[in-house]
């Protein structure tokens, strides 16, 4: 079947990074069930097992010798993928087929593997959002101090500055950061526990000797840098953990989601927008327009992985007693698609907040549209100091400020209101300009940029060194 004849995962041909596609994919998880299964082997021999090292030997040799057409005819035969792979691997390593899966359920080998492979792609998001976060304290103390008009309810509200805006979008990654750092250190090792999690099979195995199963047990766990085991379990963990652990990616595509659409109706205003290469294409119809799509594709993959948490969810509260098979299908798709998206729109965040354009000049002139409204407690405060009657001029201000809102709104011109006190003696004594001045409405706004850089990017910076440097670029 030719390769464009089928359909692909556009996440692995369009989006999510090689190494996080790899980290899911088959060869990657089939050497990790032989990782396991030799790492079973050398500690049952450890154990006192009759397993020779010749034997050992024999699956060290061919560990990574996987042959995908003899297993998949294997399973054909088994319909039972971890038999048929045991089977493809005996076939290749024919003096170690009988120490193979001594005592051990397909869940201690397909268990173990989705938590080593899910550790580890954890590890690889939390290092993209700490470049997310990176990016976005630079952006934020660059532009601590620029004030621009905020909105709530997307109208018209008090002054920010733009860099307070980055900060807090900056702040949810923090979180987000937080999150999965828990999650990550408190994920445990499924272990050696046999079909119902009792540990039965091993305790007969190792004649009853209850501390040789489980220093057989802390042996293989240690194999692969698990310092905890998982202390009671059905055949399976608790399929509660992928679900806290995609719920921690749903909560990261909520943050991708904010700042994506946040950029988006910055870029419709003219005040910020994506980077824009010399040679991207915004319209195959309207040459002139720069359509933020890099936040848009953000946009549409995050609202992917919230969509995503349910199904974890479901799957949990789905789990008969010791444990279904109906997790096996929904898992192979639910999880490694999360992982992937997460991926994808962390590294467009990445790409996008390391190459922000502003525009003040269209800020500023948006900004000057407003901030005459929102100066009038100030002038009414200046004015009143100044020995006018305060109620007299407050009803003076209602009348100039709602016949300069109508002039706007009704005849689509300039805000008049500064020329109409200008003109109006009884705020002779008010210095305008200085009473319209947007700094004197950021309030401390810079300053708290600066200590939410201090006291919470700072640290993360000093952690995760190492990999802020690592580029984004894009595939599409």
């Amino acid at each position: 079947m030719a390769k464009h004849d089928v359909y692909e995962s556009p996440l692995v041909t369009r989006y999510a990074s090689r190494e996080m596609c790899e980290l899911f994919g088959a060869r990657h998880r089939i050497v990790t069930w032989r990782r396991l299964w030799l790492a079973l082997v050398k500690a049952q021999r450890k154990a006192g097992l009759k397993i020779t090292a010749k034997q050992v030997a024999q699956l060290e040799r061919t560990l990574e010798k996987v042959d995908f057409a003899s297993a998949a005819r294997h399973e054909k035969r088994l319909r039972h993928d971890v038999m048929a792979h045991m089977h493809a691997w005996g076939d290749i390593a024919p003096a170690a087929r009988g120490v193979l899966h001594l005592g051990a359920t397909s869940a201690y080998i397909v268990d173990n593997a989705d938590l080593i492979i899910q550790r580890d792609a954890v590890r690889m998001v939390t290092g993209w959002l700490a470049s997310v976060v990176d990016a976005l304290a630079t952006f934020a103390k660059k532009h601590r101090a620029l004030p621009t008009l905020g909105f709530t309810h997307f109208q018209p509200a008090q002054v920010t500055t733009v860099g307070k805006r980055a900060a807090l979008w900056c702040y949810d990654f923090v979180r987000d950061l937080e999150e999965v750092e828990h999650r990550l250190s408190t994920l445990r090792f499924r272990g050696v526990k046999g079909t119902t999690g009792t540990q039965a099979s091993f305790m007969t195995l190792l004649n009853g000797d209850e501390k040789k199963v489980l220093r057989l047990e802390a042996d293989v766990a240690r194999a692969f840098d698990f310092s905890e085991v998982e202390p009671i379990t059905g055949q399976t963990y608790s399929r509660k953990v992928d679900a806290q652990l995609v719920c921690s990616l749903g909560q990261i595509a909520a943050s991708v989601h904010k700042f994506s659409n946040d950029i988006r109706l910055l870029a419709s205003l003219k005040e910020m927008e994506e980077p824009f290469e010399k040679w991207q294409v915004g319209s195959s119809a309207m040459p002139y327009k720069r359509n933020p799509m890099r936040c848009e594709r953000a946009t549409g993959l995050a609202r992917f992985v919230i969509t995503l948490v349910q199904s974890p969810l479901q799957t949990s509260a789905e789990q008969w007693f010791e444990r279904t098979l109906d997790d096996s299908s929904n898992k192979r798709m639910t999880v490694p698609e999360a992982f992937l998206a997460t991926d994808a729109m962390l590294r467009i965040v990445a790409n996008v907040s390391r190459g922000l354009v502003v525009y003040p000049k269209v800020i500023s002139t948006r900004l000057a549209s407003e901030l005459p409204f929102m100066a009038t407690e100030e002038i009414l405060m200046a004015a009143s100091a100044s020995g006018g009657d305060r109620q007299e001029l407050h009803e003076r201000l209602r009348k100039h400020t709602q016949a300069a809102a109508l002039r706007v709104k009704m005849e689509g011109k300039g805000n008049i209101l500064l020329d109409r006190l200008r003109n109006d003696p009884a705020f002779s004594g008010v210095e305008l300009k200085t009473a319209t001045d947007p700094k004197r409405f950021i309030g401390r706004s810079p300053k708290q940029v600066d200590e939410f850089v201090r006291g919470f990017v700072t640290p993360i910076r000093r952690r995760y060194r190492k990999v802020l440097a690592q580029t984004s670029e894009l595939s599409v």
